[in-house]
């Protein structure tokens, strides 16, 4: 399964270390990733795949979140297919 994953807040030191991080130690491959910083915004979206086993999604959510909370950013992630769903309008 692939999911997407976004990231948004205020830029400042560590952000993409710590949620590549998170993502390693969750056995997620980052397959693609985009960032950019606008006027000290900083937004980064990846695709990642998830380990052939059972994920449990909204508890991999609610770690994302805690991180978002530590790090000063919203971390938002979706499957892959309700993203494309949601976004194909």
């Amino acid at each position: 399964m692939r999911a997407v994953l976004t990231v948004v807040g205020r830029d400042k030191v560590g952000i993409v270390a710590g949620v590549s991080q998170t993502l390693a130690e969750l056995k997620f491959n980052i397959v693609d990733m985009s960032q950019t910083i606008m006027q000290g915004s900083f937004t980064m979206m990846l695709m990642c795949e998830l380990p052939a086993i059972d994920v449990d999604f909204e508890q991999v959510r609610s770690q994302l979140n805690e991180l978002g909370q530590q790090l000063g950013v919203q971390i938002r992630i979706q499957r892959e297919e309700i993203f494309d769903t949601m976004y194909k309008i």
